[in-house]
Protein backbone atom coordinates (compact mmCIF):
# COMPACT_ATOMS: atom_id res chain seq x y z
CA UNK A 1 0.00 0.00 0.00
CA UNK A 2 2.79 2.82 1.20
CA UNK A 3 2.24 5.97 2.87
CA UNK A 4 -0.11 7.27 0.02
CA UNK A 5 -2.64 4.27 -0.06
CA UNK A 6 -1.79 3.49 -3.81
CA UNK A 7 -2.84 0.31 -4.90
CA UNK A 8 -1.70 -1.48 -7.86
CA UNK A 9 -4.38 -2.95 -9.03
CA UNK A 10 -6.45 -0.09 -8.86
CA UNK A 11 -3.89 2.11 -10.29
CA UNK A 12 -3.59 -0.41 -13.38
CA UNK A 13 -7.65 -0.15 -13.84
CA UNK A 14 -7.45 3.85 -13.51
CA UNK A 15 -5.36 3.99 -16.51
CA UNK A 16 -6.96 1.28 -18.18
CA UNK A 17 -9.96 3.31 -18.05
CA UNK A 18 -8.06 6.49 -19.23
CA UNK A 19 -6.74 4.45 -22.68
CA UNK A 20 -10.23 3.42 -23.24
CA UNK A 21 -11.76 7.06 -22.96
CA UNK A 22 -8.92 8.44 -25.01
CA UNK A 23 -9.47 6.05 -28.16
CA UNK A 24 -13.30 6.37 -28.03
CA UNK A 25 -12.73 10.30 -28.10
CA UNK A 26 -10.25 10.05 -30.86
CA UNK A 27 -13.28 8.41 -32.19
CA UNK A 28 -15.69 10.87 -31.20
CA UNK A 29 -13.21 13.92 -32.20
CA UNK A 30 -13.38 12.72 -36.08
CA UNK A 31 -17.11 12.88 -36.40
CA UNK A 32 -17.24 16.77 -34.96
CA UNK A 33 -18.16 19.88 -37.49
CA UNK A 34 -17.50 23.49 -35.84
CA UNK A 35 -19.84 24.31 -33.43
CA UNK A 36 -22.44 26.38 -34.07
CA UNK A 37 -24.18 28.39 -31.43
CA UNK A 38 -27.02 31.32 -31.29
CA UNK A 39 -29.77 28.90 -31.93
CA UNK A 40 -32.48 31.48 -32.21
CA UNK A 41 -33.92 33.25 -35.52
CA UNK A 42 -33.65 37.34 -35.40
CA UNK A 43 -33.55 40.35 -37.36
CA UNK A 44 -31.79 43.43 -37.42
CA UNK A 45 -33.77 46.46 -37.00
CA UNK A 46 -31.09 48.98 -36.02
CA UNK A 47 -27.76 49.28 -37.29
CA UNK A 48 -25.12 52.29 -36.40
CA UNK A 49 -20.52 51.52 -36.75
CA UNK A 50 -19.83 48.14 -35.59
CA UNK A 51 -23.17 47.67 -33.07
CA UNK A 52 -26.10 45.70 -33.97
CA UNK A 53 -29.57 45.78 -32.79
CA UNK A 54 -31.30 42.60 -33.51
CA UNK A 55 -34.97 41.71 -32.72
CA UNK A 56 -35.55 37.71 -32.00
CA UNK A 57 -38.53 35.48 -33.04
CA UNK A 58 -39.89 33.07 -31.10
CA UNK A 59 -42.18 30.44 -32.15
CA UNK A 60 -45.44 32.38 -31.49
CA UNK A 61 -45.93 35.89 -31.07
CA UNK A 62 -44.89 37.87 -27.96
CA UNK A 63 -47.70 38.53 -25.71
CA UNK A 64 -45.46 41.19 -23.51
CA UNK A 65 -46.64 44.97 -24.85
CA UNK A 66 -43.38 46.27 -24.14
CA UNK A 67 -40.32 45.11 -25.44
CA UNK A 68 -36.98 43.60 -23.43
CA UNK A 69 -34.11 44.95 -24.61
CA UNK A 70 -30.69 42.78 -23.39
CA UNK A 71 -27.32 45.00 -22.82
CA UNK A 72 -24.64 43.03 -22.94
CA UNK A 73 -21.14 43.65 -21.70
CA UNK A 74 -18.24 44.85 -23.68
CA UNK A 75 -15.70 42.32 -22.59
CA UNK A 76 -17.13 39.30 -24.10
CA UNK A 77 -20.01 37.90 -26.88
CA UNK A 78 -23.53 38.63 -26.14
CA UNK A 79 -24.63 35.03 -27.73
CA UNK A 80 -24.13 33.81 -24.33
CA UNK A 81 -27.97 34.29 -23.66
CA UNK A 82 -28.36 32.06 -26.56
CA UNK A 83 -25.89 29.89 -26.65
CA UNK A 84 -27.56 26.48 -27.38
CA UNK A 85 -31.03 25.37 -27.92
CA UNK A 86 -31.49 23.90 -24.25
CA UNK A 87 -29.37 26.64 -23.20
CA UNK A 88 -30.56 29.88 -24.25
CA UNK A 89 -31.99 33.07 -22.13
CA UNK A 90 -33.16 34.46 -25.02
CA UNK A 91 -35.51 31.44 -26.32
CA UNK A 92 -37.16 31.17 -22.80
CA UNK A 93 -37.82 34.36 -22.37
CA UNK A 94 -39.76 34.47 -26.16
CA UNK A 95 -41.22 31.22 -24.75
CA UNK A 96 -42.87 33.26 -21.71
CA UNK A 97 -43.87 35.90 -24.35
CA UNK A 98 -41.66 38.18 -23.89
CA UNK A 99 -40.62 40.41 -26.66
CA UNK A 100 -36.74 40.52 -26.38
CA UNK A 101 -33.92 42.71 -28.50
CA UNK A 102 -30.23 42.64 -28.15
CA UNK A 103 -27.38 45.06 -28.43
CA UNK A 104 -24.61 42.93 -30.49
CA UNK A 105 -21.56 45.44 -30.17
CA UNK A 106 -19.23 43.79 -33.03
CA UNK A 107 -14.96 43.42 -32.58
CA UNK A 108 -14.27 46.96 -32.08
CA UNK A 109 -11.10 48.23 -33.73
CA UNK A 110 -8.34 50.93 -33.83
CA UNK A 111 -11.34 53.37 -35.36
CA UNK A 112 -12.82 53.52 -31.81
CA UNK A 113 -9.87 53.75 -29.93
CA UNK A 114 -11.33 57.33 -28.50
CA UNK A 115 -14.76 56.31 -27.82
CA UNK A 116 -15.44 56.87 -24.65
CA UNK A 117 -18.25 55.91 -21.86
CA UNK A 118 -20.36 58.65 -22.96
CA UNK A 119 -20.53 57.52 -26.67
CA UNK A 120 -21.22 53.88 -25.75
CA UNK A 121 -23.93 54.97 -22.84
CA UNK A 122 -25.49 58.05 -24.46
CA UNK A 123 -24.81 57.45 -27.69
CA UNK A 124 -24.94 53.97 -28.87
CA UNK A 125 -27.35 52.40 -26.41
CA UNK A 126 -29.66 55.74 -26.26
CA UNK A 127 -30.18 55.43 -29.77
CA UNK A 128 -30.52 51.77 -29.62
CA UNK A 129 -33.26 52.15 -26.91
CA UNK A 130 -35.43 54.65 -29.08
CA UNK A 131 -34.63 52.19 -31.93
CA UNK A 132 -36.36 49.57 -30.30
CA UNK A 133 -39.21 51.93 -28.72
CA UNK A 134 -40.04 52.91 -32.55
CA UNK A 135 -40.07 49.38 -33.57
CA UNK A 136 -42.33 48.62 -31.09
CA UNK A 137 -44.54 51.56 -30.79
CA UNK A 138 -44.12 52.19 -27.57
CA UNK A 139 -42.18 55.18 -25.47
CA UNK A 140 -40.73 53.41 -22.72
CA UNK A 141 -38.67 49.75 -22.76
CA UNK A 142 -37.56 47.19 -20.55
CA UNK A 143 -33.75 47.16 -20.17
CA UNK A 144 -31.67 43.98 -19.29
CA UNK A 145 -28.16 44.85 -18.27
CA UNK A 146 -25.75 41.67 -17.93
CA UNK A 147 -22.44 42.29 -15.97
CA UNK A 148 -20.31 45.50 -17.17
CA UNK A 149 -23.62 45.89 -19.61
CA UNK A 150 -25.94 45.88 -16.12
CA UNK A 151 -23.60 48.91 -15.16
CA UNK A 152 -24.50 50.60 -18.11
CA UNK A 153 -27.55 50.28 -17.90
CA UNK A 154 -28.01 51.96 -14.58
CA UNK A 155 -25.86 54.81 -15.50
CA UNK A 156 -28.29 55.14 -18.36
CA UNK A 157 -31.30 54.72 -16.19
CA UNK A 158 -30.06 57.30 -14.29
CA UNK A 159 -29.57 59.63 -16.90
CA UNK A 160 -32.71 58.78 -19.02
CA UNK A 161 -35.39 57.76 -16.70
CA UNK A 162 -38.38 58.54 -19.12
CA UNK A 163 -36.88 56.10 -21.45
CA UNK A 164 -37.02 53.11 -19.01
CA UNK A 165 -40.11 51.17 -17.67
CA UNK A 166 -38.35 48.32 -15.90
CA UNK A 167 -34.86 47.68 -15.41
CA UNK A 168 -33.45 44.52 -14.91
CA UNK A 169 -30.23 43.78 -14.12
CA UNK A 170 -28.07 40.14 -14.29
CA UNK A 171 -24.93 39.81 -12.23
CA UNK A 172 -24.16 43.76 -12.43
CA UNK A 173 -21.13 45.07 -10.21
CA UNK A 174 -22.43 48.60 -7.89
CA UNK A 175 -20.32 48.61 -5.26
CA UNK A 176 -16.86 47.62 -6.87
CA UNK A 177 -14.46 47.67 -3.58
CA UNK A 178 -16.09 44.79 -1.53
CA UNK A 179 -13.46 43.19 0.02
CA UNK A 180 -13.88 39.97 -1.98
CA UNK A 181 -13.73 41.47 -5.30
CA UNK A 182 -10.61 40.20 -6.56
CA UNK A 183 -10.30 41.90 -9.79
CA UNK A 184 -10.78 45.27 -8.39
CA UNK A 185 -8.16 44.64 -5.75
CA UNK A 186 -5.96 43.71 -8.92
CA UNK A 187 -6.90 47.09 -10.31
CA UNK A 188 -6.88 49.42 -7.65
CA UNK A 189 -3.46 50.48 -8.33
CA UNK A 190 -3.02 50.21 -11.88
CA UNK A 191 -1.59 52.92 -13.61
CA UNK A 192 -5.00 53.41 -15.93
CA UNK A 193 -3.38 56.41 -18.30
CA UNK A 194 0.29 54.51 -19.11
CA UNK A 195 -1.56 51.40 -19.24
CA UNK A 196 -4.15 52.37 -22.28
CA UNK A 197 -1.26 55.14 -23.51
CA UNK A 198 1.44 52.61 -24.18
CA UNK A 199 -1.22 50.17 -25.81
CA UNK A 200 -4.24 51.69 -27.18
CA UNK A 201 -7.11 49.12 -27.18
CA UNK A 202 -6.58 46.73 -24.84
CA UNK A 203 -5.84 43.22 -26.28
CA UNK A 204 -8.56 40.58 -26.04
CA UNK A 205 -6.34 37.84 -25.11
CA UNK A 206 -4.43 40.00 -21.81
CA UNK A 207 -8.24 40.79 -20.58
CA UNK A 208 -9.05 36.86 -21.28
CA UNK A 209 -6.07 36.14 -19.48
CA UNK A 210 -6.74 38.09 -16.33
CA UNK A 211 -10.21 36.65 -15.99
CA UNK A 212 -8.51 32.84 -15.88
CA UNK A 213 -5.99 33.69 -13.62
CA UNK A 214 -8.27 34.64 -11.04
CA UNK A 215 -9.22 30.75 -10.69
CA UNK A 216 -6.01 29.32 -12.29
CA UNK A 217 -6.64 25.79 -10.94
CA UNK A 218 -10.29 25.52 -12.03
CA UNK A 219 -9.84 27.13 -15.69
CA UNK A 220 -6.83 26.59 -16.53
CA UNK A 221 -6.29 22.99 -15.67
CA UNK A 222 -9.48 21.07 -14.02
CA UNK A 223 -11.67 21.74 -17.10
CA UNK A 224 -9.07 20.25 -19.14
CA UNK A 225 -8.82 17.38 -16.52
CA UNK A 226 -12.46 16.88 -16.67
CA UNK A 227 -12.78 17.32 -19.98
CA UNK A 228 -11.43 13.64 -20.22
CA UNK A 229 -14.63 12.24 -19.07
CA UNK A 230 -16.79 13.70 -21.89
CA UNK A 231 -14.52 12.64 -24.58
CA UNK A 232 -16.59 9.74 -26.02
CA UNK A 233 -19.92 11.33 -25.31
CA UNK A 234 -20.22 13.53 -28.64
CA UNK A 235 -23.12 16.01 -27.17
CA UNK A 236 -21.20 16.74 -23.94
CA UNK A 237 -17.85 17.56 -25.80
CA UNK A 238 -19.85 20.06 -28.44
CA UNK A 239 -21.16 21.50 -25.39
CA UNK A 240 -18.04 21.90 -23.89
CA UNK A 241 -16.69 23.28 -27.31
CA UNK A 242 -19.24 25.52 -27.58
CA UNK A 243 -18.15 27.29 -24.04
CA UNK A 244 -14.65 26.92 -25.35
CA UNK A 245 -15.25 29.16 -28.33
CA UNK A 246 -17.36 31.60 -26.19
CA UNK A 247 -14.77 32.01 -23.81
CA UNK A 248 -11.88 32.86 -26.40
CA UNK A 249 -14.25 35.02 -28.78
CA UNK A 250 -13.90 37.88 -27.21
CA UNK A 251 -13.62 41.47 -28.74
CA UNK A 252 -10.97 44.04 -28.13
CA UNK A 253 -11.95 47.13 -25.76
CA UNK A 254 -11.97 50.44 -26.77
CA UNK A 255 -8.57 52.31 -25.24
CA UNK A 256 -10.63 55.42 -24.04
CA UNK A 257 -13.88 53.72 -22.71
CA UNK A 258 -11.54 51.16 -21.03
CA UNK A 259 -9.17 53.85 -19.47
CA UNK A 260 -12.66 55.31 -17.78
CA UNK A 261 -13.87 52.67 -16.58
CA UNK A 262 -11.19 51.72 -14.60
CA UNK A 263 -10.54 55.00 -12.88
CA UNK A 264 -14.06 55.92 -12.68
CA UNK A 265 -15.59 52.45 -11.64
CA UNK A 266 -12.83 50.26 -10.56
CA UNK A 267 -10.43 52.29 -8.63
CA UNK A 268 -13.20 55.25 -7.66
CA UNK A 269 -15.91 53.06 -7.24
CA UNK A 270 -17.98 56.50 -8.34
CA UNK A 271 -20.98 54.07 -9.60
CA UNK A 272 -21.77 54.08 -5.54
CA UNK A 273 -19.82 56.73 -4.14
CA UNK A 274 -20.85 59.69 -6.64
CA UNK A 275 -19.15 62.15 -8.73
CA UNK A 276 -19.36 59.94 -12.22
CA UNK A 277 -19.60 62.19 -15.19
CA UNK A 278 -20.91 61.21 -18.59
CA UNK A 279 -20.22 63.80 -21.02
CA UNK A 280 -22.27 66.68 -19.45
CA UNK A 281 -24.51 64.47 -17.61
CA UNK A 282 -23.56 63.25 -13.72
CA UNK A 283 -25.20 59.48 -13.26
CA UNK A 284 -27.10 59.86 -9.45
CA UNK A 285 -28.34 56.52 -8.95
CA UNK A 286 -31.21 58.28 -7.24
CA UNK A 287 -32.54 59.19 -10.53
CA UNK A 288 -33.57 55.49 -10.78
CA UNK A 289 -37.30 55.29 -9.53
CA UNK A 290 -38.75 52.85 -12.28
CA UNK A 291 -39.09 48.77 -10.98
CA UNK A 292 -36.04 47.25 -10.38
CA UNK A 293 -34.93 43.91 -10.62
CA UNK A 294 -31.64 42.98 -9.46
CA UNK A 295 -30.18 39.31 -10.11
CA UNK A 296 -26.69 37.95 -8.75
CA UNK A 297 -25.17 34.52 -8.54
CA UNK A 298 -23.89 33.68 -5.04
CA UNK A 299 -20.93 31.67 -6.56
CA UNK A 300 -19.76 34.32 -8.57
CA UNK A 301 -15.65 34.70 -8.77
CA UNK A 302 -16.33 37.76 -11.26
CA UNK A 303 -19.09 39.80 -9.20
CA UNK A 304 -19.29 38.65 -5.82
CA UNK A 305 -23.19 39.15 -4.70
CA UNK A 306 -22.09 41.97 -2.50
CA UNK A 307 -21.14 43.88 -5.11
CA UNK A 308 -24.58 43.48 -6.68
CA UNK A 309 -26.46 43.66 -3.53
CA UNK A 310 -25.08 47.45 -2.42
CA UNK A 311 -27.58 48.55 -5.53
CA UNK A 312 -30.82 48.27 -3.00
CA UNK A 313 -29.21 51.30 -0.77
CA UNK A 314 -28.34 53.20 -3.92
CA UNK A 315 -31.42 53.35 -5.85
CA UNK A 316 -34.49 55.62 -5.64
CA UNK A 317 -37.40 53.26 -6.67
CA UNK A 318 -39.29 51.69 -3.98
CA UNK A 319 -39.98 49.10 -6.14
CA UNK A 320 -36.81 46.74 -5.68
CA UNK A 321 -36.73 43.03 -5.84
CA UNK A 322 -33.67 41.04 -5.55
CA UNK A 323 -33.40 37.43 -6.45
CA UNK A 324 -30.10 35.42 -5.47
CA UNK A 325 -29.32 32.54 -8.09
CA UNK A 326 -27.52 29.32 -6.59
CA UNK A 327 -24.45 29.22 -9.28
CA UNK A 328 -22.02 31.20 -10.77
CA UNK A 329 -20.97 34.17 -12.74
CA UNK A 330 -21.59 32.41 -16.10
CA UNK A 331 -24.14 30.05 -14.32
CA UNK A 332 -26.88 32.19 -14.20
CA UNK A 333 -27.30 32.20 -18.04
CA UNK A 334 -26.44 28.18 -19.44
CA UNK A 335 -27.06 25.78 -16.20
CA UNK A 336 -29.96 23.74 -16.39
CA UNK A 337 -31.03 25.27 -12.99
CA UNK A 338 -30.80 28.19 -14.45
CA UNK A 339 -33.27 27.53 -17.48
CA UNK A 340 -35.90 26.57 -15.01
CA UNK A 341 -35.46 29.18 -12.83
CA UNK A 342 -34.03 32.51 -14.11
CA UNK A 343 -36.52 33.44 -17.21
CA UNK A 344 -39.64 32.89 -15.35
CA UNK A 345 -38.59 34.55 -12.43
CA UNK A 346 -38.02 37.63 -14.74
CA UNK A 347 -41.45 37.21 -16.98
CA UNK A 348 -43.39 37.05 -13.59
CA UNK A 349 -41.84 40.15 -12.59
CA UNK A 350 -42.74 42.02 -15.50
CA UNK A 351 -45.96 40.37 -16.09
CA UNK A 352 -46.74 41.91 -12.25
CA UNK A 353 -45.81 45.60 -13.93
CA UNK A 354 -47.08 45.27 -17.39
Amino acid sequence: MGPLNIEPIKLFEEAQKFQKKMTAGMQVLRTLDDVEFGVTDKEEVYREDKLVVYRYRGEKKPTAKTPTLIVYALVNRPYMVDLQEDKSLVRNLLAHGEDVYLIDWGYPDLADRWLTLDDYINGYIRRSVDAVAKNAGVKKINVLGICQGGAFSLCFSAIHPHKVKNLITMVTPVDFHTPDNMLSNWTRNMDADLFVNTIGNVPADLMNWCYLMLKPMRLLQQKYVGMVEILDNKAELENFLRMEKWIFDSPDQAGEAFRQFMRDFYQGNKLIKGGLKLGKHEVDLKNITMPVLNIFAEQDHLVPPDASRAMQGVVGTKDYTQIAFKGGHIGIYVSGRAQREVPPAIHDWLRARA
